[in-house]
């Protein structure tokens, strides 16, 4: 980042932070929250009028797909971030499954050069796994690096960790944070016969979850917890999609002391079984969008927390690719610009507060991943931060999405709360409809011992 922003002091906010709603001023000073109080005075700042705008800490999103390197017809680094910002994300960390798979540490910092230089907002990348790259995986830096990645589950090229000596051998020499996606291949490939068997090359996308079971995903969701405690490995469950794998994870322990975590992705809280008739492979995910009875055990379990953070998995494609049957339609969709504003949706509908919003998107991702200064409005914190109209009506059009593929699968949707500002490192990024392009975006830190 080069030289500091301008002062910046945002009057009348009513913040979002720590499990509690506060009228104050912000004092925003080289990059960082200087003071934080009522009625704050400063002739060399910027003043930004927020009454009627509250602002929560800037959503950390700890699972996204930016297609770059390799992919980058689909999205990139730059168009991706884009949208983040103008989600009010201000940092992302993304996943090894470009092309080239991200298995060397040379390949690693290529995408942290990358993102130097194009991200707009702070940036980590996964570092990862195959079943013969432990040398690599050994040289990764904890202070530098959110973590490791393992596909437990079909993947891209040799991203698919099946064997089981290489599982142990990983999760019993890796120290630092090592995040699974949880689905066993083998029930998943038999799923898909039984289905072929029935619909030939046609199969109903409504068949998703049915082939990417409940089966699949707890079975091998329950092999990872079972190593992690065989090795007292500090596991990271990503996107959690069914009741019976909640069983799984503790609410008892705070989070900053569990060593086994789970994540629940926005599609899972939102989605279920009941739109694939309406969307079809616009909410094609692995693991599957599931039942309604599953969304809503989810949704309980984020809240009384079971399920510690909500990510995204966002993961362009494009609609071309996505148009085509069930078998040939690619996995994943868009969805980092809408998080924020969909949870908050969730608010307006009475299942959530605020302060728990601010919780499972920020604070609650800094403490899992032991993100350096970043997650809550505290003085001396980086100033990464949102101011949002909660009565702010808009609707997701094509002409809004900011992802490279322009679609949604909110598309026709009105939220009800906007997005008006977005800060990183006090820089203003997006502001009332617009990227502002800057130096803002930093290299995530972690604090681990």
């Amino acid at each position: 980042m080069s030289q500091h922003p301008q002062s910046i002091l945002i009057k009348n906010a009513t913040i979002v932070n720590e499990g509690a709603l506060r009228e104050a001023d912000i004092l925003i000073q080289e990059g960082r929250i200087s003071k934080i109080s009522g009625d704050i005075s400063d002739r060399s700042a910027q003043v930004i009028e927020a009454s009627g705008l509250h602002v929560f800490p800037g959503v950390i999103d700890d699972q996204v797909h930016f297609r770059e390197p390799g992919l980058t017809h689909k999205g990139d680094i730059y168009t991706e971030s884009r949208a983040a910002v103008a989600g009010g994300v201000t940092s992302f960390m993304e996943m090894p499954n470009t092309v080239p798979n991200t298995l060397t540490q040379t390949l690693l910092e290529e995408k942290y050069s990358i993102a130097e230089k194009r991200s707009l907002a702070n940036y980590s990348f996964f570092m990862g796994a195959s079943n013969d790259n432990l040398e690599e995986i050994l040289k990764t830096d904890p202070e530098n690096v959110c973590g490791l990645k393992i596909f437990m589950g079909s993947s891209t090229g040799n991203m698919l960790v099946d064997n089981d000596k290489a599982l142990n051998t990983i999760f019993s020499s890796t120290p630092m944070l090592i995040a699974t996606h949880c689905e066993d291949e083998r029930t998943i490939r038999q799923n898909i016969e039984i289905w072929k068997n029935k619909y030939g090359d046609n199969i109903p996308f409504e068949e998703h979850p049915n082939i990417r079971s409940e089966e699949a995903c707890f079975l091998s969701s329950s092999y990872a917890v079972d190593l992690a405690k065989k090795y007292n490995t500090r596991l990271h469950i990503l996107h959690i999609s069914t009741a019976k794998e909640i069983e799984l994870f503790d609410n008892k322990t705070p989070l900053r002391e569990k060593r086994i975590t789970a994540e629940v992705c926005i599609h899972h809280l939102w989605f279920d079984q009941r739109d694939y008739n309406r969307l079809g492979s616009r909410i094609k995910w692995n693991p599957a969008v599931k039942s309604p009875s599953d969304k809503e055990a989810l949704f309980k379990a984020m809240l009384d927390d079971h399920l510690d953070i909500i990510a995204t998995d966002h993961a362009p494609h494009t609609l071309e690719e996505k148009e085509q049957s069930y078998l040939s339609a690619p996995s994943g969709g868009p969805l980092i610009q809408h998080s924020l504003p969909a949870m908050i949706e969730f608010y307006h509908r009475g299942k959530i507060s605020l302060e728990k919003i601010a919780e499972k998107m920020s604070h609650a991702v800094a403490d899992c991943f032991r993100i350096k200064d970043r997650g809550y409005i505290r003085e001396g914190y980086r100033a990464d931060l949102s101011l949002v109209n909660l009565n702010a009506p808009w609707r997701v059009e094509k002409e809004n999405i900011l992802a490279k593929c322009k679609w949604s699968p909110f598309e026709g949707l009105i939220f009800r709360a906007k997005v008006t500002d977005t800060f990183v490192n006090g820089y203003r990024v997006w502001s009332n409809g617009r990227i502002i392009e800057s130096p803002a975006a930093m290299r995530l830190k972690f604090e681990r011992s």
